[in-house]
């Protein structure tokens, strides 16, 4: 999991629209490396967090999967604050009760920072467009670097055949996960099943 924060003045911001900047799921791979490396120069301040692997399946495994994002956003944002004036920060809830995420987070920042969570942001708010460039394209440098190392297994999400055949096809071969994969991935068990089903029927 990719986490990123970006921060720019209402004065520039508007610098960003006529860039073309808006939700990284609505551009193309090549776009979004264009735009990264504008957005490098344009905004005020910008950081990334990479999340590995076992410290998501930690948090699922607790519950706490949410908690969890909003512990590294507020320490993004505390992280910010000290780099440049922040006075509101808008966020990508990744709670369907969007207002239930803004309080967490805003209990967690305690930096006197007005929190706007929403579903959706990244598409309703340029700036959090610009966020969501900034985590895609270095979840995409991640994402090549690992097909270097073990081969093609497409996007990565659970909705890509390609992703699915090689997942089974690992868990075929090696009876468990690959290293950089989230165990708590519920693709994992729903394979696991399946090919315990075929090796009952067979």
């Amino acid at each position: 999991m990719v986490i990123a924060i970006a921060s720019i003045s209402r004065e520039k911001e508007e610098l960003l629209v006529r860039m073309g900047v808006r939700d990284s799921k609505a551009l193309t791979p090549s776009r979004r490396r264009a735009l990264r490396a504008l957005l490098e120069r344009v905004l005020d301040y910008y950081a990334v967090r990479v999340v590995e692997p076992a410290e998501v399946d930690e948090a699922v495994s607790k519950g706490q999967l949410n908690l969890l994002e909003a512990r590294i956003i507020a320490e993004l944002v505390r992280q910010a604050a000290s780099e440049v004036e922040l006075e509101v920060v808008y966020v990508d809830s990744p709670d369907p009760v969007p207002e239930r995420f803004e309080r967490l987070l805003t209990s967690l920042i305690r930096e006197g920072v007005r929190v706007v969570a929403e579903n959706g942001a990244d598409a309703k708010y340029v700036v959090v467009g610009a966020a969501s460039i900034i985590a895609k394209t270095e979840r995409d440098r991640i994402v090549e670097e690992l097909k270097r190392k073990y081969g093609d297994f497409g996007s990565g999400y659970p909705s890509d055949p390609k992703t699915r055949e090689f997942a089974e096809r690992w868990l075929r071969e090696h009876g468990e996960p690959p290293p950089f994969a989230r165990k708590s991935w519920s693709t994992w068990s729903t394979l696991a099943r399946k090919r315990t089903l075929d090796e009952f029927s067979a």
